[in-house]
């Protein structure tokens, strides 16, 4: 109901047209009937009826051919059919203006978790560093991530039930946005993240030539570290999807350049995007700076669409010039996107673009045949064909015509029904 009820920029210029195409519309009509008036008056032209009856004839038929109904029904009908074929397709559109953008896009950011990937990442291996056992680094970790909402936290916390491990109570915990938590067990201080926050906290030693060796693999590291050294690092990977696989190739295909969002290391995200055949890649983005990459893309001159499911997208997918949230996604990522997929095929995205360019391609054939009906009928209902026929066009006929015009319009709209 939002898309339908709202203007695309498109239907602005039809609205503008209309400004100026109304007054001057009344001007010819005006216009006409004074000239035959003074052609009659001064016997230049003479004709079988009442003068006065052949020039008001004149001026109604011009007033009524060109009614600009069919300018008026132009944008809003297409974007009806296009935005309730969508709703088919299970592309929510919210707006005719988002509907509109889409055609112009030539840059998509995805966001990588649930979005290219499955987003249910698994433990794959635990690396201890000193002599902790295993499962002892599994329940520490597990205990810090117990309230994560992160799809890695959450994997940890998924392992640790899994193989029934009593977790421990954890106090002064800090979750650090892009980095990682912080919090004591049993007294002791432990942090659990990436590089930057054991950087942040004076962790010097990473073991970063054979953490380099899991990246490389395309896995996810998640290091853990009391106040003085990293005891362990846990590697994890997320399944990519194969239709994302076939969205990159066919968006190729379409002249879209796409680029790959992650707070993952630069190493792993650029392993995944070769598998994905992705463009480009912005890795080791916290949340917070994310709707800044998007910024700067737009800055560069690109029409940005950003696609994503989860809360730290949400401000991303507000800035992009079109926001599409996975449907299956978080909430606020859902109502900050101007475009939701429905379901998790992701493949749906090419089908939004080609039923965007169908829709405004529709638009702007409507128009075409709006602005041709009213400059073929106006000359004609001034009298032209008098000069030829000695026949008047009569103002019922002219009526009929206006109406056939919304009618042809309309009907041209109804065609998007037919996209597939």
């Amino acid at each position: 109901e939002d898309a339908q009820m709202t203007k695309a920029p498109i239907a602005r210029l039809a609205d503008k047209v209309s400004l100026i195409f109304v007054p001057t519309v009344i001007f010819i009509a005006i216009f006409a009937a004074l000239l035959w008036w003074f052609l009659i008056k001064y016997n230049v032209v003479s004709v079988s009826q009442n003068p006065f009856e052949f020039v008001l004839t004149i001026f109604i038929s011009v007033l009524i051919i060109a009614c600009p109904c069919s300018l008026g029904l132009a944008t809003p009908t297409a974007i009806m059919v296009g935005t309730g074929k969508g709703a088919e397709l299970g592309i929510l559109i919210k707006s005719g203006e988002a509907l509109e953008k889409l055609n112009q896009i030539d840059t998509i950011v995805f966001d990588k978790t649930g979005t290219l990937t499955e987003g249910a990442p698994r433990v794959i291996d635990i690396v201890n560093l000193d002599n902790t056992d295993k499962n002892e680094i599994l329940k520490t970790s597990a205990s810090m991530e117990v309230n994560s909402e992160h799809p890695l936290g959450k994997a940890i916390y998924d392992e640790a039930k899994e193989k029934n491990i009593n977790l421990y109570d954890v106090k002064n915990f800090l979750s650090i946005s892009g980095r990682g938590v912080i919090g004591e067990i049993e007294g002791k201080k432990y942090l659990l993240g990436n590089k930057k926050l054991l950087i942040d906290n004076g962790i010097k030693d990473l073991h970063e030539e054979e953490i380099h060796k899991y990246e490389l693999q395309g896995k996810t590291t998640i290091l853990l570290a009391d106040e003085e050294k990293l005891i362990a690092f846990i590697t994890l990977a997320d399944v990519v999807r194969n239709e994302s696989i076939e969205l990159i190739k066919k968006l190729k295909k379409e002249n879209i350049k796409t680029y790959m969002l992650t707070g993952d290391n630069e190493r792993t995200a650029k392993v995944i995007a070769e598998k994905l055949g992705i463009d480009d890649v912005i890795a080791e983005v916290s949340p917070e700076d994310k709707y800044k990459k998007i910024k700067e893309l737009q800055e560069q001159g690109k029409k940005v669409a950003m696609v994503g499911d989860g809360i730290n997208d949400s401000p991303a997918l507000a800035q992009a010039d079109v926001g599409m949230a996975i449907g299956s996604g978080t909430d606020i990522a859902i109502e900050s996107a101007d475009i939701v997929l429905m379901g998790k095929d992701i493949e749906v995205i090419l089908t939004a673009i080609r039923l965007s360019r169908a829709t405004i391609k529709n638009i702007k054939e409507n128009l075409f045949w709006a602005f041709f009906y009213n400059s073929c009928g106006i000359p004609i209902a001034g009298g032209l064909l008098y000069l030829f026929t000695g026949h008047l066009l009569n103002p019922m006929i002219a009526g009929l015509a206006m109406g056939l015009s919304s009618v042809s319009v309309v009907s041209n709209a109804l065609r998007l029904k037919r996209f597939r």
